[in-house]
């Protein structure tokens, strides 16, 4: 395993392993890698001929009174992680490598930025698409793997790599839970105990939602107020940022249950105390 902190050498290497004909995985993340993150690198490795797992906490997707600084880091575990999992090349660039003193360009999705996450963290989806965008550029991978525990994020990568003309694969992967439902996410670490064992009303929100569709409530509207109510009544809550049923596959907000929409997304972000968290399911009608 080899780390790589500078873009020409990563471009460098990635010029001469397609050369030598070898498929590229690319695996975006912030590190302090958990086993979602070990998922996509696994995923990456049966598919690809090498895999680069990026290392980068980015700071154009974080918004001022957010959580940057805080962020947890931890290279030396992220390192251990990668050479277990026999990643190929670790890149890390600092930020001044990856965002010069000029730095203006910026890539955003029209629309589908707005909702959802978009409503609350209004410049994240332009930072996390501005570096997803920088990051194919310099490692050039054939295939690029994400959780769909960002289900938002990952239609919005895939709608950008579509009308950009970008020549990247996206492979989304299931998220990956803890026993009680809890999706894995590096933010779980800021919760404390008591935080944590209330954390997985956020899943059991979206089975009941499910549950409810499933029994043929068709009336989103009635589905929606149930969950919030159910959520509201865990004093961990401190707030809901949204709880939303859409199409999957363009985000569109879904009224009614019915045959209209092939596969339904059901989504939800709280916070517990001040930690953000978010989750989804995908169900078929």
């Amino acid at each position: 395993m080899k780390a790589v902190t500078s873009k020409s050498e990563m471009r460098a290497i990635s010029d001469k392993l397609k050369k030598e004909g070898k498929s590229i995985g690319l695996v975006p993340t912030m590190g302090y890698l958990h086993d979602g993150h070990i998922s996509l690198i696994k995923q990456s490795k049966k598919i690809c001929s090498v895999t680069v797992l990026s290392i980068f906490v980015n700071p154009a997707q974080f918004g001022p009174n957010e959580d940057f600084n805080k962020y947890p880091r931890d290279f030396e575990m992220d390192s251990k992680i990668a050479v277990k999992e026999n990643v190929d090349y670790i890149f890390a660039p600092d930020t001044a490598e990856m965002y010069q003193e000029n730095h203006l360009t910026y890539v955003s999705v029209d629309k589908l930025d707005k909702i959802m996450c978009g409503k609350s963290r209004p410049v994240h989806f332009k930072g996390v698409c501005t570096v997803v965008l920088k990051l194919f550029n310099i490692v050039n991978p054939d295939k690029a793997f994400f959780g769909k525990k960002d289900f938002q994020q990952l239609v919005i990568i895939k709608k950008m790599t579509e009308d950009l003309n970008v020549l990247v694969e996206i492979i989304d992967c299931d998220t990956v839970r803890e026993a009680d439902g809890l999706a894995l996410s590096s933010r779980n670490k800021y919760l404390s105990d008591e935080e944590r064992k209330n954390a997985a009303i956020l899943y059991k929100s979206i089975l009941f939602a499910e549950n409810e569709i499933k029994n043929g409530q068709k009336q989103i509207s009635e589905i929606k107020k149930e969950c919030m109510e159910m959520l509201s009544l865990n004093k961990f809550i401190k707030k809901i940022d949204y709880f939303d049923i859409r199409d999957s596959e363009n985000l569109k907000e879904v009224k009614k249950a019915d045959r209209s929409v092939n596969k339904i997304l059901i989504a939800a972000a709280v916070y517990i105390g001040s930690t953000r968290l978010i989750d989804n399911k995908v169900i078929l009608l």
